[in-house]
């Protein structure tokens, strides 16, 4: 099983992913008199969109259920409330962890004709991936959208401009959005990768840096020199990275808070202050348990 299965699977059970092409995304491409471009698909638990890139921007967000957006280098847990970006021209897999209708919006570089409603997306911080909460508006307009491909009647007059007004929103939407920081970063140097698969196999395995460590032939040392080199952190914020995915996957499934925490080895309090001090909220709010009441 590789690393990023784990995230979504605590009990460590076999599975099978579905491997599904890319939809034609020539049919949903964006273009200057429709920079934002709309598609949904309903897809099966266990579903697996092969790896691909493309020229254009992506914001992903499901209806219903948990996705997981897994690149070369990270791989993030988007339950529904939540909503993950992903610059132009990075490869990313989107994995279905849980039945739902993937909405996948298209953005169009100002480079590439966006025209200068374009030019936000030009900032440095809109050139990584992120997690961002996806607020009760920014969901409804992303169902709003036209979701008919190229091969379908083009639109007329009125229904193109009311795509470019949601649009505009849309994007007014995302800008506004807070980003949540979550998400797992994986390291190039093959020890501590070995390190890496470990601890999201298991991240309540070892409760120290020093017994992980054993593991990789490398020492104390050099194996935390190597978390700060590759991933930037020390290895117990990584740790934390790897439980609040974790956490997310859990909360999907209707867990309770209390169950949640004992899963990952912690106290209900614990817990809740180890969510309040890495995201800065409640643990309530970051797992979407009011947004899950609520929906």
């Amino acid at each position: 099983m590789s690393a990023a299965e784990s995230l979504v699977n605590p009990h460590r059970h076999a599975r099978t992913l579905a491997r599904i092409p890319l939809l034609d995304p020539l049919l949903y491409q964006p273009h200057a008199q429709r920079p934002v471009r709309s598609k949904m698909r309903e897809l099966n638990k266990d579903t697996l969109i092969m790896p691909h890139t493309h020229a254009w921007a992506q914001l992903a967000i499901s209806t219903g259920g948990v996705i997981r957006v897994s690149l070369p280098n990270a791989t993030y847990i988007v339950p529904p409330h939540r909503a993950v970006w992903v610059p132009p021209e990075v490869q990313h897999t989107v994995t279905l962890v849980e039945t739902a209708h993937l909405y996948t919006l298209y953005f169009l570089p100002r480079a590439h004709g966006g025209g200068e409603q374009a030019k936000w997306m030009e900032d440095a911080a809109w050139q990584e991936c992120r997690v961002m909460q996806a607020s009760a508006l920014l969901r409804a307009l992303v169902v709003e959208m036209d979701t008919r491909g190229d091969h379908a009647v083009p639109l007329d007059a009125a229904t193109l401009q009311r795509e470019q007004h949601l649009s505009a929103l849309v994007c007014e939407e995302i800008r506004r959005a807070p980003v949540i920081h979550l998400g797992v970063r994986l390291p190039q140097d093959k020890r501590l990768l070995h390190l890496c698969e470990a601890v999201l196999q298991d991240p309540k395995g070892h409760r120290t840096l020093e017994h992980w460590a054993l593991d990789t032939g490398a020492s104390l040392r050099t194996v935390a020199r190597l978390f700060r080199a590759e991933l930037g952190c020390t290895f117990t914020q990584w740790r934390q990275q790897v439980v609040l995915s974790k956490a997310v996957a859990l909360a999907a499934r209707q867990w309770p808070i209390a169950r949640i925490a004992a899963e990952l080895g912690y106290t209900p309090s614990a817990f809740s202050a180890m969510v309040r001090r890495t995201v800065g909220m409640s643990t309530a709010s970051f797992l979407g348990q009011h947004a899950t009441r609520s929906a």
